[in-house]
């Protein structure tokens, strides 16, 4: 269709984003800037400070469980008392976790701080995205579309300022994170508007029983646990075969670079193309995007295969998970949408912890081997996603008795 001069008509203008969650995206870009800023260089600091592989790897993985354990119990302080004061917690608790760093370093402090801050986002991840699916209204898609391309803006700026903090020595990097953070808090405190709680009766444990009873939910959580295993291959596997291709570790920064980049030119541009899709469509073609970009180290070797399969990775999660965000709150009562995603991010982290095992497991048979079965994965679960959206299994607050 084209106008009385020949030109197309313009797409409607994308929705304006309400005030807060506009402070939300900020906030996502300070946070990851504060965190990348620093934990990537972590491990160096520890092993400069005299401590084992295995003293390390026990630091960095109470950081993680601390995190991933902990989500539900971060989504439940969020419909409890309020997404606000579960973000104000978690990011005052990563300040003070990250200037625990610069303060000490005995292991029983670095644990400490390593705890804390993992507690920090088990509480504020899940806070934040149930305010964003709340305050953007009709336009949460394009929200949480912003709100990965401001996270993956500041993923990268964290790593350049850590590198150049890291001229002076790990704590004057560790200053500033916890100063990154403790602004945040300040900040928020001053700006973001308080919400009431959501969920004021039955009890926590009534809470998480009605949303693991919840089988549309869970199922669904399940035909995404393949996106987890391949967004985390961006760590494991793709750095490995890198550095194989190139034998040098400098080519793993490429991969950051092109995935970053990927998703700061086309998150919002393909999300406003799709925003009248069907979600659950739209959420099956990114996981076979994302899957079947592991397909070109198994036919081709060398570096390029390697970063065209990063950019395909990110193009499938550029085009899935704005949708799954943006599905998650509609499975259970508006009341509940922390919980929906704390338990969301819980399988998340187990999901990439098995993904990165069996992974980790078949890569010791060849790099072609590993990546075929990451084109398994993403297929599989782009088939298991489909069949939910063929069944209306992901259409709005849908019961087994209307189906």
């Amino acid at each position: 269709m084209t106008t009385a001069r020949g030109r197309r008509p313009s797409r409607p203008a994308a929705p304006p984003l309400p005030r807060p969650v506009r402070l939300l995206l900020v906030n996502q870009f300070a946070v990851n800037t504060g965190f990348y800023l620093l934990i990537p260089f972590l491990a160096a600091h520890l092993g400069r400070l005299g401590m084992s592989a295995t003293v390390i790897g026990v630091v960095l993985g109470v950081r993680t469980l601390s995190q991933q354990g902990l989500f539900l119990l971060g989504g439940t302080v969020s419909d409890r008392l309020g997404p606000r004061t579960a973000i104000l917690a978690g990011c005052a608790l990563r300040a003070v976790g990250f200037g625990l760093f610069a303060l000490g370093d005995s292991l029983t402090v670095v644990l400490v701080a390593s705890a804390l801050s993992g507690l920090a986002g088990a509480l504020f991840n899940p806070a934040v995205r149930a305010y964003v699916a709340v305050e953007a209204g009709d336009a949460r898609t394009e929200a949480f579309a912003r709100f990965n391309a401001w996270g993956q803006a500041g993923a990268l700026a964290g790593p350049v300022l850590g590198g150049v903090l890291l001229l002076w020595d790990f704590r004057v990097a560790a200053v500033v994170a916890a100063g990154i953070f403790a602004a945040l808090t300040a900040a928020q405190a001053f700006a973001l508007p308080a919400r009431p709680a959501a969920r004021s009766g039955g009890s926590v444990l009534g809470d998480w029983r009605e949303c693991l009873a919840d089988r549309r939910f869970l199922a669904f959580t399940c035909a995404l646990s393949g996106l987890f295993a391949l967004q985390n291959q961006l760590y494991l596997l793709l750095p490995v075969q890198a550095q194989r291709a190139t034998g040098s570790a400098v080519s793993v920064t490429a991969l950051f670079v092109v995935s970053t980049l990927t998703t700061l030119l086309l998150q919002v541009r393909v999300t406003r193309r799709l925003a009248r899709r069907p979600r659950g469509a739209v959420i099956a073609a990114g996981l076979a995007v994302a899957g079947a970009g592991f397909a070109a180290p198994a036919l081709w070797s060398g570096i390029v295969p390697v970063l065209v399969t990063t950019a395909l990775l990110a193009l499938g999660v550029v085009v899935a998970q704005p949708f799954v965000y943006d599905l998650i709150p509609e499975f259970g009562s508006p009341t509940l949408s922390g919980t929906y995603f704390g338990v969301f991010y819980l399988a998340s982290g187990v999901a990439a912890a098995l993904g990165n095992a069996l992974v980790g497991w078949v890569s010791g048979f060849g790099d072609g081997p590993a990546s075929l079965l990451c084109v398994a994965i993403g297929l599989g679960s782009a088939a298991a996603v489909a069949r939910l959206h063929r069944r209306g299994a992901l259409s709005p607050r849908t019961t087994e008795a209307d189906r």
